[in-house]
């Protein structure tokens, strides 16, 4: 893997692959950037150069404890900018509230596309303390804790169903990444709503959903595209159950983004 500095100097790892126009992927919650290599593979047959990188507190990067939403957009801009400047941002779950709210800041994409991003718009979603339960549980050295916690809680899985995943041997995988569900946990409850400055971003919008996923994800997707007139809602029927299909996604970016 490559490497670049952030603003607060924080080390951000990241790897490319293929030859074309820069689209840079950014993961959602308890996954790594090498997680997204299929998709990578399928932007670089498509014809791009395919970035994906680790978001701080995962894999190769460093982290600053306490670390805020807006550290997090100035990773994303170093990770464009040791890539060219001019890249398609493509986020999932997560990552997509992460793309939306970097642009709004002011870091530069040429195109955004959404996958399944998880806006409550003010309405049930974790408690507002989360963040600092999950940071008190890493403190304690309670790292597994932590994990579960923001499986129940943050991500809204079942208990059988978070149990069965710590049965299993890639809880283990999990556990390292514990420090970064304190900074997704904060970056969904700062902008459960999205502001008016990411509801009126300047680049253009693709919000992608599957037809078969969580209905919580339906409808964040269905209403951010209703409060942005000129974004344009895709449902691609290859994605299922908040996984996005890595040749169906590379499709919809490569029919709406020159590629040549």
């Amino acid at each position: 893997m490559s490497s670049t500095t952030s603003a607060d100097g924080t080390t951000i790892a990241f790897d490319a692959v293929g030859d074309g126009p820069v689209v840079v992927i950014v993961n959602g919650a308890l996954s790594r950037g090498a997680d997204a290599a299929p998709l990578a593979r399928a932007l670089a047959d498509a014809g791009f150069r395919a970035v994906t990188w680790d978001r701080r507190a995962r894999g190769a990067s460093g982290d600053v404890r306490g670390s805020a939403p807006e550290r997090e957009a100035e990773d994303l801009a170093a990770v464009i900018a040791a890539n060219g400047g001019d890249a398609v941002v493509l986020g999932h779950s997560s990552g997509a509230v992460l793309a939306l709210f970097a642009a709004s800041l002011g870091v530069p994409a040429r195109a955004l596309f959404l996958s399944e991003p998880p806006f409550g718009f003010g309405a049930g979603g974790p408690s507002d303390d989360l963040a600092d339960r999950l940071q008190g549980l890493i403190d304690d050295g309670r790292d597994d804790e932590a994990i579960t916690t923001f499986q129940l809680e943050g991500v809204g899985l079942a208990q059988d169903v978070v149990d069965g995943i710590r049965a299993s041997d890639q809880f283990a995988d999990l556990v390292p990444l514990a420090p970064s569900t304190v900074y997704d946990a904060r970056l969904v409850a700062r902008v459960s709503t999205p502001t008016p400055a990411m509801l009126s971003v300047s680049a253009p919008v693709t919000i992608l959903r599957g037809q078969q996923t969580f209905p919580f994800l339906v409808a964040a997707a269905d209403r951010l595209a209703a409060a942005m007139p000129t974004a344009e809602l895709v449902v691609v029927p290859e994605s299922v159950m908040h996984r996005p299909d890595p040749a169906a996604t590379a499709r919809v970016v490569g029919d709406r983004t020159s590629n040549g």
